[in-house]
């Protein structure tokens, strides 16, 4: 959808007049049904001007085309501004412009999880945001990637950003070499630089289209290119990350068949897909999203960690750094203000983490994660296992999907994956580790002919060494801990620096600028259930600290020695003064759940250290079946 639409000319007269940001702010009021601040406001009256600067210019035609505020379909994503015309071969093209009021940035380091961030104070904060120039390029790619329209009449797309308070120096940070490649796709002009842009524009736009080509791609039909779902197929083409096997297949076949029917009879359907750790979940959201969008569905996966995005992503693109692929992994924020039935399947994974209202999101209208998700989708698809919600905020739960389902007027269908293949397949396993940390009884009080690796180690040097003998064999291994140290944020890029000490033992809580399961260097630092959950390794070591405890005979645990940079429990100590016994349930609920976690990470085996005497001794002798640490060690 357009904001603002008109020729240049109509441009030129609101801008002359004083009336383009009125005009804007009440075109938004109409059209989305909502006001702007008065700070959005005033970026308008300032970037409007330096763009009738730029486009006072005889040689740019007078009736092409220019689009404020457009609207990205199936996204809250909002393009700054659009010149549409004709080339000098009368091809259709459109120039976008992407426009920041910076007026000092930084280089970001790239790392193997990020390389397009730069820092700029925005938002009224110093903050890292992604590159202007990639900005640029990441909307032209989603038009191209989603837009009938432009692919079919092939309309050029020529990105750029236009950095309007910003004077450019020698080696600037804005033109590092690691940004080369989203500056080539889209340059970056800036202050003085407006005769540069001028003549990016003309060599673009040589003819006026009367307004045409905007309204083309406006009201263009919404389904994924050829070019992207080729791309997607490739991709998982011989992966074997990706590889799905017995009941998977036929919980994919079955969401293949709903998802297709909400697109011929126009109903909206909930999947709600339960299964624990290992039961594939993430393998058949991933497996559906490729399929579907051969099927040329607009189909998006969505979690709130950013963790198994990260992963997953990088996973399927290798090495190459722009595909367009990157804008079907998207947060669980991302669906404020997108419209109803807009987007053809969403899946939810993790949707047990699933938040009312994210840290984000929460004085720009939103409401419940849930609610937007089914609201936005003609199916959605969440897969869930309740007994991984591992924060105060996480609200992911049946009940709660199906009351918004039910609001949203969606029908529900339920399903589960019940088959293990973590864990060497062991159930008995899953079973052992509820029943040890007295989540819920089983009959599995020891894990006699249970074909995983146990092992309970007298000291934490002793996990680290031996996680990082596993590790060599394929970089899957991982010491990882309950978040009872704090991160320091200031040394999260220091693996010099060790935020977890017991004793003569130290490690680093894992880096902030790597992708934790996939970094080759990542053994050397201590992994958290942020970084991890959804994820899974051929081994784990886990560190269990002092929040949990064995004490009378029984398992208790302890909120209070959880770090104070834990935003987990976040809004506890409050519950606790006005309910103790409720928020004493939900931490217990939240440490367990957490080990619970962390422990069922490893397909192959799990090293375990307590910091608590009572509970070490207690798993130890729930383990008495299992050789000793120091003889599996000795064989090794």
């Amino acid at each position: 959808m357009i904001v603002y639409d008109g020729l240049k000319s109509d441009f030129m007269r609101s801008v002359e007049g004083g009336l383009i940001a009125k005009e804007i702010e009440q075109n938004i009021l109409d059209k989305l049904g909502f006001h702007t601040t008065a700070n959005e406001f005033m970026s308008w009256e300032n970037s409007m001007l330096r763009m009738y600067m730029i486009m006072n210019d005889s040689e740019i035609p007078s009736d092409a085309g220019v689009a404020i505020e457009y609207n990205v379909p199936q996204t809250a994503k909002r393009i700054d501004f659009m010149i549409s015309g004709y080339g000098a071969d009368n091809k259709p093209g459109m120039v976008i412009v992407e426009l920041k009021q910076w007026q000092k940035i930084e280089k970001v380091e790239a790392t193997d999880a990020v390389v397009e961030l730069v820092e700029t104070y925005t938002g009224n904060a110093l903050r890292k945001v992604v590159h202007p120039s990639y900005q640029a390029w990441s909307y032209a790619r989603l038009i191209l990637d989603y837009n009938a329209i432009v692919q079919d009449k092939d309309i050029k797309l020529a990105p750029c950003a236009f950095l309007h308070n910003y004077i450019r120096r020698d080696n600037d940070p804005l033109d590092d070499e690691q940004y080369a490649e989203y500056l080539y796709e889209a340059p970056a002009f800036t202050r003085t630089q407006t005769k540069e842009l001028k003549n990016f524009i003309k060599k673009w736009i040589k003819k006026g289209d009367k307004k045409e080509i905007l309204y083309q791609v406006d009201y263009g039909k919404i389904k994924p290119s050829k070019s992207l779902q080729n791309s997607i197929a490739s991709m998982l083409d011989g992966n074997q990350e990706f590889t799905m096997i017995d009941e998977q297949r036929v919980v994919y076949e079955e969401i293949l068949k709903i998802s297709e029917r909400c697109q011929k009879d126009h109903k909206k359907r909930t999947v709600i897909c339960k299964g624990g750790p290992g039961t594939g979940k993430s393998v058949v959201a991933v497996q559906l999203l490729a399929e579907l969008t051969q099927r040329d569905q607009v189909v998006q996966y969505v979690s709130k960690n950013q963790a198994p995005r990260q992963v997953y992503l990088q996973k399927l693109k290798g090495k190459k750094r722009l595909t367009g692929v990157e804008n079907m992994f998207k947060g669980s924020s991302s669906y404020v203000n997108v419209g109803r039935n807009q987007i053809h399947t969403l899946i939810a994974d993790e949707a047990h983490r699933l938040e009312e209202r994210s840290q984000y999101t929460k004085k720009t209208g939103n409401e419940n994660q849930i609610k937007e998700i089914i609201h936005s989708a003609m199916c959605s698809v969440f897969f869930i296992d309740e007994s991984q919600r591992v924060t105060m905020a996480d609200i992911g739960s049946i009940d709660e999907i199906k009351k918004w389902a039910e609001f949203e007027k969606s029908e529900v269908i339920e399903m589960e994956l019940e088959s293990q293949f973590r864990c060497n397949g062991s159930n008995g396993y899953l079973a052992w580790v509820d029943d040890l940390l007295e989540i819920r009884n089983t009959a599995n009080y020891n894990l006699d002919r249970i074909d995983y690796e146990v092992h309970l180690c007298d000291n934490p040097n002793e996990v680290r060494n031996i996680i990082i003998e596993k590790n060599r064999a394929a970089n899957r291994a991982r010491v990882l801990a309950g978040y009872c140290w704090k991160w320091e944020k200031a040394k999260q890029n220091d693996t010099n620096y060790h935020d977890i000490i017991i004793g003569d033992f130290e490690m680093s809580w894992n880096l902030g600028n790597t992708i934790y399961a996939l970094s080759d260097t990542s053994v050397n630092e201590v992994g958290c259930i942020h970084t991890t959950q959804g994820l899974e390794f051929d081994y784990v070591g886990v560190i269990l600290g002092d929040d949990i405890r064995y004490e009378n005979g029984q398992v208790v645990t302890d909120f209070t020695k959880r770090a104070s940079t834990d935003n987990s429990i976040k809004g506890l100590k409050t519950m606790y003064k006005k309910n103790p016994k409720e928020a004493l349930a939900r931490a217990d609920e939240i440490i367990k759940n957490t080990y619970r976690t962390l422990m069922t990470r490893g397909m192959k085996g799990c090293y375990i250290y307590c910091t608590d005497p009572g509970m070490q001794e207690y798993i130890r002798t729930r383990l008495a079946a299992v050789p000793k640490s120091e003889d599996f060690i000795r064989s090794m």
